[in-house]
């Protein structure tokens, strides 16, 4: 695996985090808090934002503006049984989401799952490090490169890891700072 497949491969771990960390409520709607939610729809698991318009006409508000209304209690039922903790209001034609403001309890347990998402993100980028170093080692062992050439290629995937990892860190720290903004 070169240099820049390796990149490629860790920015994809870095951007999954991020998504990951877009699921997360800050206390503002948002309508990616959604993502995760998927509706049983004519006996298959569709995605939320594949079945309706999602859209946050205030900072405290989510608005589903269903495609087919037939299947807007389906949708009200699987936001309701999700893990997000809202209550649907359905008026007949759209699904509002009132947003309430976090406790300060809440903000902590999310801050807890944000770190649970960016240690996740680093696991993934150790083990695209520790599956290229070892391809550099069974390369060196057949004969392939040198010790030399082997340490080289050891110390700059170290450094790729490193500066991804600080990444993921940031974006940790953003998310964190953005759920304890009050």
């Amino acid at each position: 695996m070169t240099n820049q497949e390796i990149q490629i491969s860790m920015s994809k771990s870095v951007e999954a985090a991020q998504r990951n960390f877009n699921t997360i409520r800050t206390g503002r709607a948002n309508s990616s808090l959604l993502d995760r939610i998927s509706v049983e729809y004519y006996g298959a698991e569709t995605p939320l934002k594949s079945l309706a318009t999602i859209t946050t006409p205030d900072s405290q508000t989510i608005a589903i503006q269903p495609f087919d209304m037939g299947s807007l209690p389906l949708i009200e039922k699987a936001i309701a049984t999700s893990d997000l903790g809202f209550t649907p209001n359905n008026d007949g034609k759209t699904i509002r989401i009132n947003i309430p403001p976090l406790t300060e309890e809440r903000r902590k347990e999310f801050c807890k799952l944000a770190s649970k998402y960016a240690e996740e993100g680093k696991v993934a980028l150790r083990n695209i490090r520790r599956d290229s170093i070892e391809r550099i080692k069974k390369s060196e062992k057949d004969g392939e490169i040198s010790k030399d050439q082997s340490h080289d290629e050891q110390e700059n995937i170290q450094k790729i890891t490193d500066k991804f990892i600080n990444e993921v860190d940031k974006n940790l720290s953003d998310k964190e700072s953005e759920i304890l903004k009050v």
